[in-house]
C-alpha cells in the first residue's frame, strides 16, 4: 500500500547518481528540474499512478558528495524542506576516493565515519523534523558481479553499514547492489554503466522500481 499521502513532499538526497543535471538550488519544477535518473523516474511513475495525491518530489543530489558533504548541507537540503518522506543514497565517492585518489588519504572516507555520520544525519532528521513519516536508507553500489573485487568488496562492506544504520534508526533499507544482481545473469555491467557506478537510463528504473518498492508503490495502477 502506498505510503505516501496526500499533498506529502518527497526529498531524495544523495550524489551525482541522484543528481542527474537536476535544477539548483531546489531540484524540481519545469524543464526536468528533477533531473534526468532515478528521481526524474520515481516523480514521473508517482504521478502517473497517484495524480490524485499530488505528490511533490524534490532532487538534492550534488554530484561527488559524500556523507561528509551531507553533513555540511543537511540543515539547509533536508531540515529547512521539512520533507514528509527522505530518501538518502550515500557512499559511492566515500567509497571511491579510496581507489580513485589512493594517495590524497583526506579525501578518503573510511567505514566507521561513514555509518557514524549516517547514522547522525538520519537521527537527527527524525528528531528534528515532526512531520517526518519515514526515511528510506540506500545502499551504495558498484556494478562488478565479482563479490571479491576490492571495490565491490567495500562497497558492500558499506551496504553493510547502511544496513546497521536502518535497523538501529528505524529506517526503510533497499539494498540496491542486490536489485543490480539480475541484471548481470544477462548483461555485462559495463552495458549498465560504462563506469560501473553512473549507470543509464535502465540502470535508474532498477534504483527507481526498488525505491518505488520501499514507499508501497502499486504497480498494477499503471494498468488502469
Amino acid at each position: 500500500m502506498m505510503k505516501l499521502g496526500q499533498g506529502q513532499r518527497l526529498v531524495m538526497i544523495g550524489d551525482s547518481i541522484t543528481d542527474c543535471e537536476r535544477k539548483f538550488p531546489q531540484g524540481e519544477g519545469l524543464f526536468q528540474g528533477v533531473g534526468k535518473g532515478y528521481v526524474a523516474l520515481v516523480d514521473a511513475l508517482l504521478a502517473t499512478a497517484y495524480p490524485e495525491l499530488s505528490i511533490r518530489v524534490t532532487n538534492m543530489g550534488i554530484g561527488g558528495n559524500t556523507v561528509r558533504d551531507l553533513k555540511a548541507r543537511w540543515q539547509m537540503d533536508v531540515i529547512d524542506l521539512k520533507p514528509d518522506w527522505l530518501t538518502v543514497m550515500i557512499g559511492i565517492n566515500d567509497v571511491w576516493r579510496q581507489f580513485d585518489q589512493p594517495f590524497i588519504p583526506e579525501s578518503h572516507v573510511l567505514l566507521e565515519e561513514y555509518e557514524q555520520t549516517l547514522e547522525e544525519l538520519v537521527i537527527s532528521a527524525k528528531q528534528g523534523l515532526q512531520g517526518l513519516q519515514g526515511v528510506v536508507l540506500m545502499t551504495p553500489f558498484y556494478l562488478e558481479p565479482n563479490s571479491e573485487d576490492w571495490m565491490r568488496k567495500r562497497m558492500d562492506e558499506f551496504g553493510q553499514a547502511a544496513k546497521r544504520v536502518a535497523e538501529r534508526s528505524g529506517a526503510h533499507f533497499v539494498d540496491i547492489q542486490a536489485a543490480f544482481a539480475s541484471q548481470f545473469k544477462y548483461i555485462h555491467p559495463t552495458a549498465i554503466a560504462s563506469d560501473r557506478v553512473h549507470p543509464g537510463l535502465a540502470g535508474h528504473m532498477v534504483i527507481a522500481r526498488a525505491v518505488l518498492k520501499a514507499l508501497g508503490f502499486e504497480w498494477e495502477r499503471m494498468e488502469d
